[in-house]
């Protein structure tokens, strides 16, 4: 038969309110003899040389069990006497306290419905006005990279087709840039149309270049190099830019020289009913 083994539990003293009792006193020993008391002693010898000590700490075996055990002293209570133990099952606080929760009912709404509608209101108020904001933004932003007023009149230009004779150029500033308008005559338009354009080095028909044969519309702007030819000169009785010799005949292709383009024809439409030529 196996030996018993010995346990051991342990009991941890706690100082509470009052005098904590030091370890190692006698709770059964009497003071000595003492004159100056009135309990009458005199010079006897201490009457508790026979007594067993009871000492504030101690120890005890019960069972095969060591147990220490300290006495402490506290405040006096009214009615029962409190009594006190600090054992490790004692000392181990219960779930209940360590997890409890604060009682919040009182901040609770009432009604989970009334609650759900003001959160969507305010949702789509929010919603609502940064949808606003945004839109005033995106169309701030859309503005400021618009043309400005100044630049929208002169988006357009009205010529009056009366002040052009027959035969006859006129030089319209339009955009920054000199518009080429020539009133052309029937000898010109069948010159015009008479070139074989399978030798031109930019082959364009007289037809696409003008929208009614009479009236021909081109930038006056070099295709070499920017710069402005003269009208009715050069080789083919057109334009000629004298900065670099380039020819262009009565329809504005580019027969000679450096220039590698036809001169440029411009947007352009007709009012019949104040018969005027409209540019852009």
């Amino acid at each position: 038969m196996a030996a018993p083994v010995a346990r051991t539990a342990f009991r941890k003293a706690i100082n509470l309110p009052g005098t904590p009792i030091a370890a190692g006193i006698n709770h059964a020993a009497r003071a000595p003899a003492d004159p100056h008391h009135a309990e009458g002693y005199g010079s006897s010898p201490r009457s508790d040389v026979t007594q067993v000590p009871r000492w504030s700490s101690r120890l005890s075996t019960s069972n095969g069990v060591l147990s220490a055990r300290s006495g402490i002293n506290t405040l006096p209570s009214a009615g029962s006497p409190r009594f006190f133990s600090s054992t490790p099952r004692e000392l181990q606080a219960s779930p209940r306290e360590t997890t409890s929760v604060p009682d919040f009912s009182g901040y609770r709404a009432k009604s989970t419905d009334k609650a759900k509608t003001f959160s969507y209101f305010m949702v789509g108020s929010m919603g609502l006005i940064a949808a606003s904001g945004a839109k005033s933004l995106v169309s701030d932003f859309l503005a400021s990279m618009g043309a400005s007023s100044d630049v929208l009149a002169l988006a357009k230009v009205e010529v009056d087709m009366n002040s052009i004779p027959e035969g006859k150029n006129a030089i319209i500033k339009w955009r920054g840039k000199p518009v080429f308008v020539r009133h052309r005559t029937k000898e010109e338009i069948d010159e015009a149309n008479a070139v074989d354009i399978s030798k031109l080095r930019d082959p364009q028909k007289d037809s696409d270049r003008a929208k009614r044969p009479e009236w021909l519309v081109m930038l006056g702007v070099c295709t070499h190099l920017g710069c402005v030819p003269i009208g009715e000169a050069g080789d083919y009785g057109g334009w000629y830019c004298p900065c670099h010799g380039s020819h262009y005949d009565i329809s504005g292709r580019a027969r000679k020289g450096p220039a590698p383009l036809n001169l440029e024809v411009p947007e352009y439409d007709f009012n019949d009913g104040e018969n005027k030529l409209i540019i852009g």
